[in-house]
C-alpha cells in the first residue's frame, strides 16, 4: 500500500521525466518567495550529504504557481542562509 504524502511536489525535469520532492521549507525574504526542497529517495553517494534544491515561486494573476531556477548566486546564498538559519531554530531541541 502506497503512503499519501502531501509534503510532495512532483515536478517535470528538462527531460519531461517527473520528479518527486519533499517539502521542506518556503521562505519569505526581500519581497520574493522561495521553496526549499529535498529530492525524495535520493540515492546516497557515501558522503552523508544531502542536497536541497531552491527555486524561486512566481504567481500568475490566476494564483497558479510557478517555481523558477535561481540564476543569480548572491540571491541563492541568502535563501540558503536564511533556510539553515530556520532549520537551526527547528532542531535546536536536538542539541540538549
Amino acid at each position: 500500500m502506497t503512503e499519501e504524502r502531501d509534503d510532495l511536489v512532483v515536478l517535470v525535469d528538462e527531460n519531461g521525466e517527473e520528479v518527486e520532492f519533499e517539502h521542506l521549507d518556503t521562505i519569505e525574504l526581500n519581497g520574493s518567495e522561495y521553496v526549499v526542497l529535498l529530492p525524495y529517495e535520493q540515492e546516497d553517494d557515501g558522503s552523508g550529504m544531502e542536497e536541497v534544491v531552491i527555486l524561486k515561486i512566481e504567481r500568475n494573476e490566476d494564483g497558479d504557481d510557478s517555481f523558477l531556477t535561481i540564476e543569480d548566486d548572491d540571491e541563492l546564498d541568502a535563501v540558503f542562509e536564511q533556510f539553515k538559519i530556520r532549520m537551526e531554530e527547528e532542531f535546536e531541541f536536538l542539541d540538549n
